[in-house]
């Protein structure tokens, strides 16, 4: 997603937790797009770091921002059986609490709307929340996992109501795409024949997703699944 943007000419802020090597070799990619790029880390199962990071990729970057896509997850197995306490809180943070607090810190130092020839009004900034198909086809794996999924697809919705016209709020919700840590090659590619079009996506997909919600001056609150089919899976 980083370097889709940076195609389209955005500078980055790449926020990394433990994956210092990885953000800095990214780093260095980007700025080879001619755009401005960073990397700022932050714990996202602490308050403070939470707190301080939009102020500080701000301060960083030498001006407000405009787009904010909140991809950072955890994905770990759990049941009702078998969460505890630190699997539920651990899934809360990274996936429901950190994009809601970092999308309201986001959009106090956005601008407000501008408007376009026809007198209407254009949002200056938007919010992507990367989801998981899994909240529109539940089942009780991962429970954690998916209870915050879900208040993050509802985040989506409240938070396109109550931050228009000044900012778009819109998800993806991806299927098959990348291999989970807990499947064999095997496993993962009969998930991907399973869909509904005997396929799965791709990074490249969700990419042209993100610069389709972009460029749609007139989606918001939506969610793109992109996923073969696997959401209606029956």
């Amino acid at each position: 997603i980083a370097l889709a943007l940076a195609r389209e000419g955005y500078n980055i802020i790449i926020h990394f937790s433990g994956s210092g090597k990885e953000a800095k070799n990214l780093e260095k990619e980007l700025i080879g797009f001619g755009i401005k790029a960073f990397c700022l880390r932050a714990n996202l199962l602490e308050d403070r770091e939470i707190s301080l990071l939009i102020d500080r990729a701000c301060q960083i970057i030498g001006k407000n921002l405009t787009l904010l896509v909140n991809n950072a997850s955890i994905f770990e197995e759990d049941t009702i059986q078998t969460m505890t306490m630190d699997s539920w809180d651990r899934h809360m943070y990274t996936n429901l609490k950190a994009p809601t607090f970092l999308s309201q810190l986001f959009a106090k130092q956005v601008s407000k709307h501008n408007v376009d020839d026809n007198g209407e009004f254009l949002s200056n900034a938007n919010i992507i929340n990367i989801i998981d198909q899994k909240v529109l086809n539940i089942n009780p794996k991962f429970m954690s996992y998916t209870l915050a999924k879900s208040g993050l697809w509802s985040l989506t919705k409240l938070a396109a109501q109550a931050l228009g016209p000044d900012i778009r709020v819109n998800a993806i919700g991806p299927g098959p795409i990348l291999k989970a840590y807990h499947q064999t090659d095997d496993h993962f590619q009969k998930q991907r024949r399973a869909t509904l079009l005997g396929r799965g996506s791709d990074v490249d997909e969700i990419c042209r997703a993100v610069i389709f919600i972009l460029s749609s001056p007139g989606l918001t609150g939506q969610m793109l699944t992109l996923d073969g089919g696997e959401h209606l899976k029956w």
